[in-house]
Protein backbone atom coordinates (compact mmCIF):
# COMPACT_ATOMS: atom_id res chain seq x y z
CA UNK A 1 0.00 0.00 0.00
CA UNK A 2 2.71 2.33 1.07
CA UNK A 3 4.80 1.62 -2.47
CA UNK A 4 1.56 2.36 -4.29
CA UNK A 5 1.05 5.66 -2.81
CA UNK A 6 4.46 6.48 -3.39
CA UNK A 7 4.22 5.76 -7.62
CA UNK A 8 0.67 7.71 -6.87
CA UNK A 9 2.63 10.51 -6.18
CA UNK A 10 5.22 10.52 -8.40
CA UNK A 11 2.94 10.26 -10.86
CA UNK A 12 0.76 13.09 -9.81
CA UNK A 13 3.39 15.51 -9.47
CA UNK A 14 4.71 14.70 -12.94
CA UNK A 15 1.51 15.41 -14.33
CA UNK A 16 1.06 19.26 -12.44
CA UNK A 17 4.41 19.77 -13.87
CA UNK A 18 3.40 18.80 -17.53
CA UNK A 19 0.65 21.02 -17.55
CA UNK A 20 2.16 23.53 -15.98
CA UNK A 21 5.04 23.35 -19.08
CA UNK A 22 2.05 23.18 -21.32
CA UNK A 23 0.46 26.10 -19.64
CA UNK A 24 4.36 28.21 -20.52
CA UNK A 25 5.12 26.75 -23.51
CA UNK A 26 1.87 25.13 -25.53
CA UNK A 27 2.67 21.48 -26.76
CA UNK A 28 6.02 21.75 -26.60
CA UNK A 29 6.24 22.72 -23.41
CA UNK A 30 4.31 19.65 -22.37
CA UNK A 31 7.11 17.56 -23.80
CA UNK A 32 9.63 19.20 -22.97
CA UNK A 33 8.35 18.93 -18.93
CA UNK A 34 7.56 14.71 -19.78
CA UNK A 35 11.30 14.33 -20.80
CA UNK A 36 12.28 16.48 -17.58
CA UNK A 37 10.08 14.78 -14.86
CA UNK A 38 10.81 11.32 -16.57
CA UNK A 39 15.09 11.91 -16.04
CA UNK A 40 14.23 13.58 -12.69
CA UNK A 41 12.32 10.69 -11.34
CA UNK A 42 14.55 7.89 -12.85
CA UNK A 43 17.63 9.83 -11.06
CA UNK A 44 15.88 10.24 -7.87
CA UNK A 45 14.62 6.27 -7.96
CA UNK A 46 17.63 5.22 -8.68
CA UNK A 47 20.50 6.91 -7.56
CA UNK A 48 19.48 10.13 -5.34
CA UNK A 49 20.18 7.66 -1.98
CA UNK A 50 23.90 7.00 -3.42
CA UNK A 51 24.24 10.89 -3.88
CA UNK A 52 23.44 11.88 -1.13
CA UNK A 53 25.75 9.64 1.38
CA UNK A 54 28.59 10.17 -1.03
CA UNK A 55 27.57 14.17 -0.52
CA UNK A 56 27.69 13.37 3.54
CA UNK A 57 31.13 11.16 2.86
CA UNK A 58 29.06 8.61 4.90
CA UNK A 59 31.04 5.27 5.92
CA UNK A 60 29.67 1.79 5.40
CA UNK A 61 30.44 -0.30 9.02
CA UNK A 62 29.30 -3.48 9.97
CA UNK A 63 29.22 -5.47 13.18
CA UNK A 64 32.58 -5.88 13.49
CA UNK A 65 34.02 -1.86 13.10
CA UNK A 66 30.50 -0.33 15.01
CA UNK A 67 28.93 -3.13 16.83
CA UNK A 68 26.82 -0.93 18.99
CA UNK A 69 24.53 1.08 16.68
CA UNK A 70 24.91 -2.08 13.92
CA UNK A 71 23.50 -3.59 16.83
CA UNK A 72 21.08 -1.65 17.63
CA UNK A 73 20.02 -1.49 13.86
CA UNK A 74 20.05 -5.26 13.75
CA UNK A 75 17.72 -5.60 16.30
CA UNK A 76 15.19 -3.03 16.15
CA UNK A 77 14.72 -3.97 11.84
CA UNK A 78 14.16 -7.69 13.09
CA UNK A 79 11.46 -6.48 15.68
CA UNK A 80 10.39 -4.65 12.51
CA UNK A 81 9.90 -7.19 9.92
CA UNK A 82 12.44 -5.48 7.68
CA UNK A 83 15.58 -6.60 5.97
CA UNK A 84 18.46 -5.59 7.28
CA UNK A 85 19.45 -1.94 5.82
CA UNK A 86 23.07 -0.42 5.37
CA UNK A 87 24.56 0.90 8.18
CA UNK A 88 26.97 4.63 7.80
CA UNK A 89 28.42 6.58 10.13
CA UNK A 90 29.33 10.61 9.07
CA UNK A 91 32.38 11.87 10.15
CA UNK A 92 31.07 14.92 11.45
CA UNK A 93 30.56 16.13 15.05
CA UNK A 94 26.86 17.65 14.76
CA UNK A 95 24.55 15.36 15.96
CA UNK A 96 21.74 13.90 13.39
CA UNK A 97 20.63 11.21 11.33
CA UNK A 98 18.84 10.07 8.20
CA UNK A 99 17.36 7.60 6.23
CA UNK A 100 17.74 6.74 2.35
CA UNK A 101 17.00 4.10 -0.11
CA UNK A 102 14.45 3.21 -2.72
CA UNK A 103 12.69 0.25 -1.17
CA UNK A 104 13.74 -2.04 1.57
CA UNK A 105 16.44 -4.17 -0.06
CA UNK A 106 18.25 -0.76 -0.99
CA UNK A 107 17.85 1.17 2.21
CA UNK A 108 20.09 2.62 4.39
CA UNK A 109 20.60 4.09 7.97
CA UNK A 110 23.43 7.23 8.36
CA UNK A 111 24.16 8.68 11.66
CA UNK A 112 26.71 11.10 12.61
CA UNK A 113 29.72 10.83 14.71
CA UNK A 114 28.41 13.74 16.75
CA UNK A 115 24.97 11.98 17.40
CA UNK A 116 26.45 8.43 19.19
CA UNK A 117 28.74 10.48 21.15
CA UNK A 118 25.88 12.64 22.50
CA UNK A 119 22.89 10.31 22.85
CA UNK A 120 22.70 7.16 25.13
CA UNK A 121 22.20 4.02 24.00
CA UNK A 122 17.72 4.29 24.65
CA UNK A 123 17.95 7.36 22.95
CA UNK A 124 20.00 6.66 19.92
CA UNK A 125 17.78 3.21 19.59
CA UNK A 126 14.67 5.86 19.72
CA UNK A 127 15.89 7.79 16.73
CA UNK A 128 17.16 4.43 14.69
CA UNK A 129 13.38 3.59 15.03
CA UNK A 130 12.54 6.78 13.84
CA UNK A 131 14.35 6.25 10.66
CA UNK A 132 13.40 2.51 10.25
CA UNK A 133 9.72 3.93 10.65
CA UNK A 134 11.05 6.10 7.34
CA UNK A 135 12.02 3.15 5.41
CA UNK A 136 9.19 0.90 6.13
CA UNK A 137 7.03 3.44 5.09
CA UNK A 138 8.74 4.24 1.70
CA UNK A 139 9.04 7.91 3.21
CA UNK A 140 12.56 9.06 1.62
CA UNK A 141 11.61 8.19 -1.79
CA UNK A 142 8.43 10.65 -1.45
CA UNK A 143 10.30 13.18 -0.20
CA UNK A 144 13.32 12.97 -2.66
CA UNK A 145 10.37 12.81 -5.12
CA UNK A 146 8.48 15.98 -3.85
CA UNK A 147 11.91 17.89 -3.22
CA UNK A 148 12.75 17.48 -6.74
CA UNK A 149 9.88 18.08 -8.94
CA UNK A 150 9.57 21.46 -6.28
CA UNK A 151 12.71 22.54 -7.58
CA UNK A 152 11.94 21.88 -11.13
CA UNK A 153 8.70 23.89 -10.82
CA UNK A 154 10.76 26.57 -9.40
CA UNK A 155 13.25 26.01 -12.55
CA UNK A 156 10.14 25.63 -14.85
CA UNK A 157 8.96 28.95 -13.54
CA UNK A 158 11.81 30.99 -14.18
CA UNK A 159 12.13 29.76 -17.53
CA UNK A 160 8.40 30.88 -18.08
CA UNK A 161 9.12 34.34 -17.11
CA UNK A 162 11.45 34.95 -19.93
CA UNK A 163 10.82 32.23 -23.21
CA UNK A 164 7.15 32.08 -22.25
CA UNK A 165 4.80 33.21 -24.97
CA UNK A 166 3.98 32.83 -28.39
CA UNK A 167 1.33 31.93 -30.84
CA UNK A 168 -0.76 28.78 -28.87
CA UNK A 169 -4.25 30.39 -28.67
CA UNK A 170 -4.82 27.88 -25.84
CA UNK A 171 -2.50 29.87 -23.74
CA UNK A 172 -3.77 31.39 -20.84
CA UNK A 173 -3.76 35.81 -20.58
CA UNK A 174 -0.20 37.35 -19.44
CA UNK A 175 -1.44 38.27 -16.58
CA UNK A 176 -2.91 34.81 -15.52
CA UNK A 177 0.39 33.14 -16.11
CA UNK A 178 2.50 35.71 -13.73
CA UNK A 179 0.09 34.74 -11.48
CA UNK A 180 0.78 31.32 -12.17
CA UNK A 181 4.38 31.40 -12.14
CA UNK A 182 4.46 33.25 -8.42
CA UNK A 183 1.86 30.63 -7.23
CA UNK A 184 2.56 27.42 -8.42
CA UNK A 185 6.63 27.22 -7.03
CA UNK A 186 4.95 28.28 -3.91
CA UNK A 187 2.47 25.85 -4.14
CA UNK A 188 5.06 23.19 -5.03
CA UNK A 189 6.92 24.12 -2.02
CA UNK A 190 4.12 23.89 0.23
CA UNK A 191 2.74 20.18 -1.35
CA UNK A 192 6.81 19.48 -0.48
CA UNK A 193 6.98 20.77 3.42
CA UNK A 194 3.35 19.32 4.06
CA UNK A 195 4.26 15.88 2.78
CA UNK A 196 7.52 15.94 4.99
CA UNK A 197 6.06 17.20 8.04
CA UNK A 198 3.44 14.64 8.37
CA UNK A 199 5.91 11.86 7.77
CA UNK A 200 7.63 13.38 10.44
CA UNK A 201 4.83 12.85 12.64
CA UNK A 202 4.38 9.52 11.08
CA UNK A 203 7.84 8.04 11.91
CA UNK A 204 7.85 9.48 15.57
CA UNK A 205 4.69 7.15 16.60
CA UNK A 206 6.06 4.63 14.25
CA UNK A 207 9.31 4.61 16.37
CA UNK A 208 7.30 4.70 19.78
CA UNK A 209 5.57 2.06 19.11
CA UNK A 210 8.26 0.18 17.75
CA UNK A 211 10.41 0.43 20.72
CA UNK A 212 7.67 0.84 23.41
CA UNK A 213 9.05 3.57 25.29
CA UNK A 214 8.31 7.28 23.70
CA UNK A 215 9.97 8.79 26.15
CA UNK A 216 13.86 7.78 24.43
CA UNK A 217 12.92 9.11 21.29
CA UNK A 218 11.30 12.34 23.26
CA UNK A 219 14.74 12.53 25.48
CA UNK A 220 17.01 12.11 22.10
CA UNK A 221 15.14 14.87 19.76
CA UNK A 222 15.57 17.03 22.79
CA UNK A 223 19.22 16.68 23.18
CA UNK A 224 19.72 16.92 19.21
CA UNK A 225 17.67 20.32 18.88
CA UNK A 226 19.37 22.07 21.38
CA UNK A 227 22.85 20.91 20.07
CA UNK A 228 21.43 21.69 16.60
CA UNK A 229 21.27 25.15 17.29
CA UNK A 230 24.86 25.18 17.95
CA UNK A 231 26.27 24.56 14.10
CA UNK A 232 25.30 23.33 10.94
CA UNK A 233 26.65 19.38 9.43
CA UNK A 234 29.18 20.26 7.19
CA UNK A 235 28.19 20.75 3.58
CA UNK A 236 24.39 20.96 4.52
CA UNK A 237 22.38 21.03 1.72
CA UNK A 238 19.10 22.45 1.84
CA UNK A 239 17.78 20.19 -0.79
CA UNK A 240 18.89 16.60 1.54
CA UNK A 241 17.36 18.60 4.98
CA UNK A 242 13.96 17.24 4.77
CA UNK A 243 15.66 13.79 5.19
CA UNK A 244 17.48 14.58 8.59
CA UNK A 245 15.87 13.32 12.16
CA UNK A 246 16.18 17.50 13.14
CA UNK A 247 16.48 20.42 10.81
CA UNK A 248 20.20 20.61 10.10
CA UNK A 249 19.43 24.78 9.72
CA UNK A 250 18.20 25.07 12.92
CA UNK A 251 20.75 27.25 13.87
CA UNK A 252 20.46 29.98 11.22
CA UNK A 253 16.49 29.68 10.76
CA UNK A 254 14.58 32.91 10.69
CA UNK A 255 11.03 33.06 11.78
CA UNK A 256 10.00 33.40 8.31
CA UNK A 257 12.10 30.39 7.20
CA UNK A 258 10.82 28.81 10.14
CA UNK A 259 6.99 28.79 8.77
CA UNK A 260 8.30 27.19 5.58
CA UNK A 261 10.61 24.43 7.30
CA UNK A 262 10.09 20.97 5.97
CA UNK A 263 10.37 19.74 10.20
CA UNK A 264 7.68 20.46 12.69
CA UNK A 265 8.40 22.17 15.57
CA UNK A 266 10.73 19.67 17.97
CA UNK A 267 8.50 20.67 20.67
CA UNK A 268 5.55 19.68 18.82
CA UNK A 269 6.94 16.35 18.16
CA UNK A 270 7.79 15.64 21.67
CA UNK A 271 4.19 16.81 22.84
CA UNK A 272 2.82 14.41 20.58
CA UNK A 273 4.71 11.22 21.71
CA UNK A 274 3.23 12.29 25.43
CA UNK A 275 0.09 11.59 24.38
CA UNK A 276 1.51 8.25 22.64
CA UNK A 277 3.06 7.46 26.38
CA UNK A 278 -0.79 6.59 28.21
CA UNK A 279 -1.96 4.39 25.08
CA UNK A 280 1.29 2.52 24.93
Amino acid sequence: MEQFKTYALMIGLTLIFIWFGGMIAGQTGMVIAFLVAGGMNFYAYYYSSEQVLKHYNAIPVDRRSASGVYGIVERLTLRANLPMPQVYIIPDPIPNAFATGRDYENAAVAVTEGLLDLLDDEEIEGVIAHELSHIKHYDMLIGTIAASLAGAIAMLANFGMFFGGGDDRDRPNPIVMIAMMIIMPMAASIVQMTVSRSREYMADEGAARLTGHPEWLQSGLSKLENYARRGVIHDADPQTAHMFIINPFSSVQDSLKTLFSTHPSTADRIERLEMLKGEL
